[in-house]
């Protein structure tokens, strides 16, 4: 059973060139939509953010990276204290970002300023208790609503290049799926005598090995 506390305190935080490292994640879920006249379906993406107390605006999870810890490790932590949820923590970072924490943010003081990593996280589990969870509520929204809400530039940021990272990772997926197909369909003279075989006269249907194939082809992100 996860503990429901959270890490506190910076004795542990980790710096570089005199910034405090920070890790965090941008929490999607692709959601099934059924719409139009013929039922035609598509997936919706909506990411996760949060929002602290008095403040109509909203961030996305993250916190100190510290140093008993991975960078993908504080993420993941991060996620999970702040939001409440767990998920497939994309490989590498969406990228990193230079901003001054909330405490500095109207400071001219070179104090409290971070280097934050950003990592893609899709939700496979959204809990009903979590360590912070006193401190932030925590909302679904579609990308387009969610650059509304965004607290930071530098999150806005971080959001467009998640937006294009991950339409990269399903094009890239899609073409691997279709050369597959390609790749185990009989040659056209087989098919043909397949269909012959295989159907009464007058019947004509694709050979079975590619309609399984069609049938079991899902679009599956892997983060």
């Amino acid at each position: 059973m996860s503990s429901l506390q959270a890490r506190t305190g910076r004795h542990k935080q980790r710096y570089e060139d005199q910034l405090r490292l920070v890790a965090g994640c941008i929490p999607y879920r692709l959601e099934q939509n059924v719409e139009g006249c013929h039922g035609s379906s598509e997936n919706k993406l909506l990411v996760l953010m949060i929002s602290s107390p008095n403040r109509d605006d909203l961030v996305f999870p993250k916190g100190g990276w510290e140093d008993d810890e991975t960078i993908r490790e504080a993420a993941c932590r991060e996620a999970f204290e702040e939001a409440g949820v767990k998920g497939i923590l994309g490989e590498t970072p969406l990228g990193d970002w230079k901003f001054r924490s909330k405490s500095r943010q109207k400071s001219c003081s070179p104090e409290g300023g971070c280097r934050g990593y950003m990592f893609a996280l899709k939700v496979t589990e959204e809990l009903e208790s979590w360590p912070e969870q006193a401190n932030y509520d925590r909302k679904w929204l579609a990308t387009e609503e969610a650059f509304k809400f965004c607290r930071y530039d530098w999150m806005r940021d971080a959001l467009e290049r998640f937006e294009t990272t991950l339409a990269e990772e399903i094009r890239g997926f899609r073409r691997k799926e279709e050369s597959k197909e390609v790749a185990i369909r009989p040659p056209v003279s087989d098919a043909v005598e397949d269909q012959h075989q295989m159907s009464s006269p007058g019947c004509f249907g694709k050979p079975s090995s590619v309609q399984d194939l069609e049938n079991s082809c899902k679009c599956i992100v892997q983060g």
